[in-house]
């Protein structure tokens, strides 16, 4: 019997990850050969907290650089680190223009370039960054993605440091397959992938996202009635602001127009003509 293409979430285990990282980068690493016990990871917050990076630094004998953006947190990570001369401490934000990118801030440390696990975790332009690496060729590379986000969806923000929207599974996938890279797990917000040379060690059959993708909890789906209500299913939440989604305010229209349109009467067809060229005015200003 074949073994489920989504067999690694079966190693899931938290230390220090948020949604099992720690036990799936164990296994993984496990399978891969010539393994070099370097990693890096960005932002790398304190070090500890949601790290995808510090099991394997303080327990595996890794060596690693840490890449944190705020200079509290970055002084954090040096405390912590004061002693151990194979962990680089670096305060900078990771971007993808020539002067700020990975392959820069890399070459100012003594990692190999094929070195075993990057992990990306900046809450916006994830994909722009991981874009913008070409020196350096990670075996593994563990990456977030907008959990809210539809598996269907391919989905990328601005290349724009002032926005923290995310990109989806879908198009880090896509940006993965054009890199030489393969998708083999997927978590609730991160997406696993390794080099397209150890693909075939994992025994994966189907590695399509929405095949390794099996926690869309906080995915919300939006659509219309025949009546134009606008509904929604699944999450109805703002995770990150823990707000709850209210239907009544993504309606697009009064209440006295959300009725199946054959069924207006004179009157109300009067009224929603109205409406409906008030609409498109203020849509063509919006636009403008």
């Amino acid at each position: 019997m074949s073994q489920s293409p989504t067999w690694l979430l079966d190693h899931a285990r938290n230390e220090f990850s948020q949604c099992g990282e720690d036990g799936i980068l164990e296994k993984i690493l496990e399978v891969l050969p010539n393994t070099d016990r370097w990693c890096v990871e960005f932002g790398a917050w304190d070090g500890q907290h949601m790290s995808n990076t510090c099991r394997l630094t303080e327990s595996c004998g890794y060596s690693s650089v840490l890449i944190e953006g705020s200079a509290k947190k970055a002084s954090d990570l040096e405390d912590r680190y004061s002693q151990r001369s194979d962990v680089y401490p670096i305060c900078r934000f990771v971007g993808f223009d020539s002067d700020d990118n990975l392959d820069t801030i890399l070459r100012e440390t003594p990692i190999p370039q094929d070195f075993d696990v990057l992990s990306v975790d900046i809450d916006g332009n994830d994909y722009h960054v991981w874009n913008a690496v070409q020196e350096y060729r990670p075996k593994v590379v563990v990456i977030e993605f907008n959990p809210t986000i539809p598996t269907e969806v391919d989905f990328v923000q601005p290349a724009d440091s002032a926005v923290s929207q995310g990109c989806s599974l879908k198009a880090l996938t896509r940006l993965g397959t054009e890199k030489g890279y393969e998708l083999v797990c997927v978590t609730l917000c991160n997406a696993i992938f390794v080099r397209q040379e150890y693909f075939a060690l994992f025994g994966i059959s189907d590695n399509r996202p929405e095949t390794l993708r099996t926690d869309t909890s906080a995915v919300t789906w939006i659509f219309s009635g025949f009546d134009g209500r606008v509904l929604l299913q699944g999450s109805q939440k703002l995770p990150w602001h823990n707000l709850q989604i209210r239907p009544s305010h993504v309606q697009q229209m009064p209440g006295m127009f959300r009725v199946y349109p054959h069924e207006y009467g004179r009157v109300r067809k009067l009224a929603f003509k109205l409406y409906k060229k008030v609409w498109n005015a203020l849509g063509t200003r919006d636009a403008a």
